[in-house]
C-alpha cells in the first residue's frame, strides 16, 4: 500500500480521498479550510498536513481536487506548495476540472522538479464520488504512468481510461461538459413544455425516459427537475467555470458550439438570480418561476 496525499477535501475530495483509505492505503489530507480535514478526520483514519509541501514530503503519490485554474497553481507553486516538498519520482495527479493549458504548465513544473504528472477530471458527480464510480479521464505521458494510477483510480472509479498526452483528459472533460449543457437545457425545455401543455410530467418522464429521449440526465434528475429539487450536487458556478473553459479552448482551436454558448447565458442568468449553488438542472428555473 502507498503513503497518498490528497489536497481538496472537498465535495469530491471528501469521500474520493476515504475510498483510498478503505483500499487500505495510508492518506494525508491538506484543505485550506482546516475545519473541513477535522470533519473528515472524525469519520477516517488519516494524518493533517499544515501544508502541501509538508504533505508532499511524505508521499509517493499527491492527487489534488481544488477549484479552478489559479487555485492548483497555488497549491503547486506557492512557497509552501507541493513543489516545495516533492520527492524524486513522486506521482502527482490533478483530479480538478482545469484548462488544458493549465495541466500542460504543471507537467513541466512536476516534471522540472523530478516528478510525474497526470491531468485526471471526473465526471460523476457527487454521488459518483461517494459511491466511487466515477469516470477518469486521463492525460499522461506514458502507458507506463498511467498504469500506475490506474492501479490506485480502482478504489473510486469504475471507469478509468488514458485519452494521451498531459492535457488530454482536460480535453475530454470539455467534451463531456459540452454535452452535459446541450442535454440539460434539452430535457429543462421538455419538462417545463410538459407541465404547461397540461401533462403529468412525471409520467412523461417515466415513459420516454426507456425510449430515444432517453439520458443520465433524464434518469437521474428529470424528476427532481419536475419537483423543484436542486441540490444534487455540481453546482451552476462551477459549471459557468468549466464551460468557460470549453468556450476559451474551441477559440483557440477553431471549433464552433453555438449550443453551448447559448446555454452559458442561461447559467449566467442563474448566477444572476444568486442560484450560484444550484445544481445544474436549474436550468429550468428559467422556463418554470
Amino acid at each position: 500500500m502507498l503513503k497518498i496525499g490528497f489536497c481538496g477535501i472537498g465535495v469530491m475530495g471528501s469521500p474520493m480521498a476515504g475510498h483510498l483509505v478503505g483500499a487500505g492505503h495510508e492518506v494525508f489530507i491538506y484543505n485550506r479550510t482546516r475545519q473541513r480535514s477535522a470533519t473528515w478526520l472524525e469519520s477516517h483514519v488519516g494524518t493533517i498536513c499544515e501544508t502541501p509541501a509538508d504533505l508532499a514530503s511524505q508521499c509517493d503519490v499527491i492527487m489534488m481536487c481544488v477549484g479552478n485554474d489559479d487555485d492548483v497553481r497555488q497549491v503547486v507553486t506557492s512557497p509552501t506548495g507541493i513543489l516545495a516538498g516533492l520527492r524524486p519520482s513522486t506521482l502527482v495527479v490533478d483530479h480538478t476540472t482545469t484548462s488544458a493549458e493549465l495541466a500542460r504548465e504543471m507537467a513541466q513544473l512536476i516534471e522540472n522538479a523530478g516528478g510525474i504528472f497526470i491531468d485526471a477530471p471526473v465526471s460523476g458527480g457527487q454521488a459518483g464520488a461517494v459511491n466511487g464510480v466515477l469516470t477518469v479521464m486521463c492525460g499522461a505521458r506514458t502507458d507506463e504512468d498511467f498504469a500506475r494510477f490506474a492501479v490506485i483510480a480502482e478504489a473510486y472509479s469504475s471507469r478509468c481510461m488514458r485519452m494521451g498526452d498531459v492535457g488530454t483528459g482536460q480535453l475530454t472533460k470539455m467534451v463531456n461538459q459540452i454535452c452535459i449543457t446541450g442535454l440539460v437545457q434539452a430535457l429543462a425545455e421538455g419538462v417545463s413544455f410538459a407541465q404547461k401543455a397540461g401533462l403529468d410530467a412525471h409520467q412523461v418522464i417515466d415513459v420516454i425516459s426507456k425510449g430515444a429521449a432517453a439520458s443520465w440526465q433524464m434518469e437521474n434528475r428529470g424528476h427532481t427537475m419536475v419537483d423543484q429539487k436542486f441540490d444534487f450536487g455540481f453546482a451552476v458556478e462551477w459549471m459557468v467555470k468549466d464551460v468557460n473553459y470549453c468556450i476559451a479552448e474551441a477559440a483557440r482551436i477553431g471549433a464552433d458550439l453555438p449550443v453551448t454558448k447559448l446555454v452559458q447565458t442561461y447559467f449566467e442568468d442563474l448566477l444572476a438570480r444568486g442560484d450560484t449553488r444550484l445544481d445544474t438542472s436549474s436550468l429550468v428555473k428559467r422556463l418554470t418561476t
